[in-house]
């Protein structure tokens, strides 16, 4: 087209490809089963399970020009890829306001989720990760389950970034979960700022009944690490001693000692909820790069990648990251090592309480040297 002698190119239509959004998900689904687990995160037996429940609980319904599926599938590709909802509306073929509503709609139809899929551990049996490991068992046979905190990333305003940092560099959100000992999270608290240590946490999660916090029965305890006071419900390790697996390996000495080996022990079981961790933050690229959501959507979205990782685990045994993560030896990253230098904050619990638990503590690490030959 010429314009006062000069050529001006016409304005060419955007996202006209053939393949629609729809028909692109039909192919990955139907295609090599890496290619699904690559765009995803999860084979296509978790992802049509996590579809149906969403359906089941009347959360999604098919648009007239979206199903399920797609909305779904747009929703994961958001989450595990950098360039996020831009590079989503070229792949779907929907302009960006679109991707935008409909991460949002599947954001909150997945946190919907919570209450059938984050659910309290049993606490009628021992786990069988516990009764059929000599190494566990008997010791730990009323052990429900572990406890610790994570950060993940936080995009937060210039003027309000100071309660995110904390400890570290970049803006952070602090989130507590409790797992069972087949690598599902059985509660989550998202959303505390980056400064909030792991104690001040806990509290709030178990003495505020409107967290819905899964207490567990007389006799029946969590795991928790050396920041959290050792209490009926709580068993943690003795602190001054070395606790974390790597101060046991390569050339370091065997557990010597009572408290060294009950700290041991307690950490190798323990350490399920950091592979936890590993598997959500290696599955989840957002909880490492959040884009700028509104602070409240954030929270949301470290939930939602929680329920998520429930749904594969329930749905799909054979889930690469959980295998890669099922060896408790399994090489962790520092951040989620290295448990908080903090301190301890005072719970309300009797004097006696605490005196019981600690002999408590102090029986089983005596039966756990006994029983090696000490």
């Amino acid at each position: 087209m010429e314009i006062n002698g000069s050529f001006m190119e016409q304005p060419r239509p955007q996202r006209i490809s053939k393949l629609s959004g729809h028909d692109w998900v039909i192919e990955v689904l139907g295609g090599h089963p890496g290619t699904c687990f690559d765009l995803f995160r999860m084979k296509k037996k978790a992802f049509i399970n996590l579809c149906e429940e969403l359906r089941r609980i009347r959360k999604l319904k098919h648009s007239r020009n979206v199903t399920i599926q797609e909305q779904v599938a747009i929703f994961l590709f958001v989450l595990s890829h950098n360039e996020r909802q831009r590079m989503a509306a070229n792949r779907f073929q929907h302009s960006l306001e679109t991707i935008s509503t409909y991460f949002k709609k599947v954001l909150y139809a997945i946190c919907s989720l919570t209450k059938y899929v984050i659910v309290p551990p049993s606490y009628d049996a021992t786990p069988p990760e516990i009764s059929y490991t000599t190494k566990y068992y008997p010791y730990f046979k009323n052990c429900v389950g572990a406890i610790d905190g994570t950060h993940v990333s936080a995009c937060v305003p210039q003027d309000s970034q100071v309660p995110y940092r904390g400890k570290k560099i970049v803006p952070t959100m602090n989130m507590m979960c409790a797992c069972s000992f087949d690598m599902r999270f059985t509660f989550v608290m998202s959303g505390w700022e980056g400064s909030a240590n792991d104690s001040r946490i806990f509290l709030e999660c178990i003495s505020n009944p409107a967290n819905k916090f899964p207490m567990p029965p007389a006799r029946k305890y969590y795991l928790v690490d050396s920041g959290y006071t050792n209490m009926p419900g709580f068993l943690s390790p003795y602190r001054g001693e070395r606790y974390h697996l790597n101060d046991y390996r390569g050339q370091n000495l065997p557990p010597q000692g009572t408290r060294e080996l009950f700290n041991y022990l307690h950490s190798s079981l323990r350490n399920v909820i950091e592979r936890c961790f590993g598997v959500l933050k290696k599955r989840f690229p957002v909880l490492r790069d959040m884009p700028s959501y509104s602070l409240r959507k954030q929270k949301y979205i470290a939930l939602a990648c929680c329920v998520i990782h429930n749904v594969i685990r329930m749905y799909d045994s054979g889930d690469p990251l959980f295998v890669e993560f099922e060896n408790e030896d399994v090489e962790l990253e520092e951040d989620d090592m290295i448990a908080q230098e903090q301190q301890t904050i005072q719970v309300n619990v009797g004097p006696e309480h605490l005196r019981e638990m600690s002999r408590f503590r102090d029986r089983l690490a005596q039966r756990m040297w006994n029983d090696r030959g000490g």
